[in-house]
């Protein structure tokens, strides 16, 4: 079956989709998690031959681990499809209601956003948590994963197809590019007359593609260069504990940390702290010259002069950046310079500091006294997402259900004609 094909059958059902009742589409989700259960045994052989070929192909313990899906993994997959039919339905939602002086009534109205686009890397839940929360917002999916999990991602789409066939959503509505040819992505790309939304998941390279490639809108986030800035008046001992969470609570993620920037007046007796701190946790540490001077002392070689590129590394791994700034504005110029507005934060006692960082960093996620880490649909609230946008237009930060919505005004009138 062709790209242009695959494409073509899902906005023929989207209509149908966008109309379908809560009732519905929870029937089917729930439809779909019973099928991927039952075909338990299936998926994870399916799994398996990815791993396979994975291990042959010399693939990273950590990116393995990422793509590993046993019966264990697929029972917590299953029940987050199953609780996405417990969170609220945004389609059809009524805002922002007014009436006119003329009389006529005004609201806007949420509406899904059509037929998206997701293409993503090696791991296989964001099969089935994509099509999960399309569904439920009314949007058809189609669905391009990575050749290292295509007999996976083939056997979960298929589950969830048979799902559909015993539901009132037409299976249509989930559909995977089962084709490992890169050609592929670029075609997809092109599906302007059929794609409403490409979202890339994956890292920088594939982001840049498909700006550079795509005649769709692209939702892009997902690239994080973290910051926690440490002021003068921090709770120092509680700050090093929020330090160490973003940085060592899952170091591979995007919102965990990367650099972080210490007042100068506290420096000389935080940095050696944190060095002590999280050097047992096996993190090593890249320092501007101020900071290094501080962090050697107690950091040893675990601790290296920081290189020019260095402060625009996500490090996705247990390497923390480390500079001293001598100001509130010079830690906020140096996220300027060299965060991808993903998440940043500052730790203080000093309310007036705390609403500066606040208004003068414009990152996604901005926070006061807490870890990056919290930067996640289910985290914040929203249950689940799928992606995690750093761009200003349409959506920023966790999209989850209502982030894949539109609107449309409605207009009502009694026979109102313009004068």
């Amino acid at each position: 079956m062709t790209i242009q094909v695959i494409c073509e059958q899902a906005r023929q059902v989207s209509r149908a989709l966008a109309q379908a009742s809560t009732t519905e589409k929870n029937a089917a989700l729930t439809r779909a998690a019973d099928e991927l259960w039952a075909c338990r045994a299936e998926i994870v052989a399916a799994n398996r031959q990815d791993m396979d070929a994975a291990r042959a192909a010399g693939m990273s313990e950590a990116l393995l681990d990422r793509l590993m899906l046993d019966e264990s993994r697929l029972g917590g997959i299953v029940a987050d499809l199953r609780h996405v039919t417990s969170l609220p339905d945004p389609v059809s939602e009524v805002f922002e209601d007014q009436q006119l002086p003329n009389g006529l009534r005004v609201h806007k109205q949420r509406v899904p956003l059509g037929v998206l686009a997701v293409i993503y890397e090696a791991r296989p839940n964001v099969t089935v948590d994509v099509a999960g929360l399309a569904l439920k917002s009314g949007n058809c999916v189609v669905l391009r994963g990575g050749s290292e999990t295509i007999h996976t991602n083939r056997a979960l789409v298929e589950a969830i197809r048979r799902g559909l066939r015993d539901s009132s959503i037409p299976e249509d509505s989930v559909q995977l590019i089962a084709d490992t040819d890169r050609q592929l992505v670029f075609d997809l790309l092109q599906m302007d007359r059929s794609i409403d939304m490409v979202i890339p998941r994956g890292g920088a390279g594939l982001h840049e593609f498909c700006r550079k490639n795509s005649r769709i809108p692209v939702i892009t986030g997902g690239i994080g260069i973290c910051h926690l800035y440490i002021d003068e008046s921090a709770d120092q001992s509680r700050a090093l504990e929020v330090v160490r969470n973003a940085k060592i609570q899952r170091p591979s993620v995007c919102n965990a940390l990367d650099t972080v920037l210490v007042h100068e007046k506290i420096a000389a007796q935080f940095l050696p702290a944190l060095i002590t701190r999280l050097k047992g946790d096996g993190v090593r540490f890249v320092a501007e010259p101020r900071a290094c001077k501080l962090a050697q002392a107690a950091g040893g070689e675990a601790v290296r002069p920081a290189g020019p590129e260095d402060f625009d590394q996500e490090w996705l791994s247990l390497v923390l950046g480390l500079k001293v700034v001598d100001s509130l504005d010079e830690a906020v110029e140096h996220i300027a310079a060299h965060s991808t507005g993903h998440s940043d934060g500052i730790l203080t006692q000093n309310e007036a500091n705390a609403g500066h960082f606040i208004a003068a960093v414009d990152s996604a996620a901005v926070y006061v006294n807490a870890s990056t880490r919290f930067t996640d649909g289910a985290q914040l609230g929203l249950g689940a997402e799928v992606a995690i946008s750093t761009q200003r237009l349409h959506a920023r930060g966790p999209m989850a259900l209502r982030e894949l919505t539109t609107y449309k005004w409605v207009i009502q009138g009694d026979y109102h004609v313009r004068p």
